[in-house]
């Protein structure tokens, strides 16, 4: 074996596999390498326009419609495409848990422990922009990685939230159609990955895990609603964990079931489990790692709106009412109506009443701008990093859009454009963070002889912003994200 792996564990998983031939077949795959995979962003292009540009073929993850394996000499990470958001790097057997989930475009949906955003940016995917996707992540420093992550892969539609799983039960009771718990673990599924996993783990960690999970599954269960689904998944092997914790959940929640749902597509690699709806991913057996999935059901039809907090429900008091309106329409507190309206008719062609976001309202964090999804509850109280889409800064009455605006847009929603090959050396410039000549760019543009805001794309992915003055484009790509 090309590392040493916990006698302890060991011996639990004999126990676990006790025909001999298939204990053996499992120790032998961590001798393999791991798989690499990734997803491609529906919300910024396909996969066949992708891969025409890469210049390759990859082979599909059977159950991700948009997961593909690629070839250890790719380095997908070092693309332009990667900083653009048209995919995102991800282990293949990790894509099975947002699959499972099937959300729909105009749900509202709760990824509740989602740093670093490959769920969160996989169901967003699935949702087309359309409904409210609410990330969470207890850990700060992972929160933040979580939201740059939902930034980069141009999402509008999500709120991403910085709690306990207990806090958010007061602000979403019964609330959400469909919640995935990708629940904190022992790591066993990653060891043929992850050091760190395998030198962390022991016994009395497995218990610690398993008691977390139950709790945070009891806060989930009060946050879906009456018919809504729940998947819980871990990345481990234990029955603590997994069997064990579906079964103690459904006897402490007699308004749950497991859900006997029909085996989606690509799952027949798996091993079905001993719970209805429930599999295992062994890596001796399938192209990735080690995985358990499960999927719960709430008994009963959606909760009355009365149980709902008013901004999900929809109906907001009278006083609500005017303070709403007030936002929308420029009244009292609404300093950026003016800059940001200026904006957007010198710089969209588009505008934000056609966007899949349409409807949200405005709200100011500090300096920044937001478009907030319009069935996000009042959001007072709640650890909250990103409220939705940032559309810019205002300073001094002047309006900055962001980068994660760039981001979100789509080519033909901007004015001005400018559509680099990702094999220029316009577009590794760009990176670097130097000013460009419309004079000499390479591609397609569509520049209309003004100055102002330019959209920069990668063979049609939104990728950052120019100001064009003259024939100059100075560089507005962040800084800290430029290449050396």
């Amino acid at each position: 074996m090309a590392f040493p792996l916990p006698k302890a564990f060991l011996s639990r998983m004999q126990q676990l596999l006790p025909e001999k031939s298939e204990y053996e077949s499992f120790i032998q795959s961590y001798d393999k390498d791991h798989y690499q995979a990734l997803r491609i962003n529906p919300l910024k292009g396909d996969a066949g326009t992708l891969f025409s540009h890469l210049g390759c073929t990859l082979t599909p993850v059977p159950w991700c419609s948009t997961g593909f394996y690629y070839p250890q000499e790719l380095h997908p990470g070092k693309s332009p495409y990667h900083e653009a958001g048209a995919y995102y790097i991800q282990e293949p057997s990790a894509m099975a848990p947002a699959a499972y989930l099937d959300a729909q475009p105009g749900e509202k949906i709760l990824d509740l422990c989602a740093a670093p955003g490959g769920k969160s940016t996989q169901i967003a995917g699935a949702m087309r922009g359309q409904g409210l996707l609410i990330s969470n992540e207890i850990h700060p420093a992972r929160a933040k990685i979580l939201s740059q992550n939902i930034e980069r892969m141009g999402v509008g539609n999500c709120v991403v939230t910085n709690e306990d799983s207990g806090r958010l039960v007061s602000y979403f009771p019964e609330f959400f159609d469909r919640i995935v718990v990708d629940a904190p673990c022992s790591g066993e599924g990653m060891f043929r990955k992850d050091q760190q996993a395998r030198e962390e783990w022991s016994p009395d960690n497995v218990k610690l895990c398993a008691s977390r999970q139950a709790e945070i599954l009891d806060h989930a269960a009060d946050m879906l609603k009456p018919g809504g689904y729940l998947v819980y998944s871990t990345c481990t092997f234990s029955r603590e964990e997994n069997e064990e914790s579906i079964l103690g959940f459904l006897d402490r929640h007699e308004d749950f079931e497991a859900a006997e749902a029909e085996r989606p597509v690509g799952f027949e690699a798996f091993t079905e489990g001993e719970i209805p709806g429930s599999y295992r991913i062994w890596p001796h057996k399938t192209a990735g790692e080690g995985h358990f999935l499960a999927l719960v059901h709430k008994k009963g039809t959606e909760a009355s709106t009365e149980t709902l907090a008013y901004a999900a429900s929809g109906k907001l008091s009278g006083k609500e009412k005017k303070k709403e309106k007030n936002r929308q329409s420029g009244k009292k507190g609404s300093d950026w109506e003016q800059p940001w309206q200026e904006f957007a008719k010198e710089t969209l062609v588009m505008g934000l009443e056609q966007w899949p976001i349409a409807g949200g309202s405005f709200t100011m964090f500090g300096e920044e701008l937001y478009l907030v999804p319009k069935q996000m509850v009042d959001m007072k109280g709640l650890k909250v990093l990103r409220p939705g889409l940032d559309l810019g800064t205002i300073k001094k009455g002047r309006f900055e859009p962001s980068h994660g605006l760039a981001l979100f847009l789509k080519k033909e929603w901007a004015g001005q454009w400018i559509d680099l090959p990702s094999d220029s050396e316009e577009i590794t410039r760009y990176l670097r963070g130097e000013t460009l000549n419309t004079d000499q760019l390479p591609g397609e543009r569509h520049l209309t002889g003004k100055n102002g805001w330019v959209l920069v794309c990668v063979d049609g992915c939104s990728l950052g912003w120019s100001k064009k003055v003259g024939i100059t484009l100075k560089n507005h790509y962040p800084k800290g994200l430029r290449r050396p």
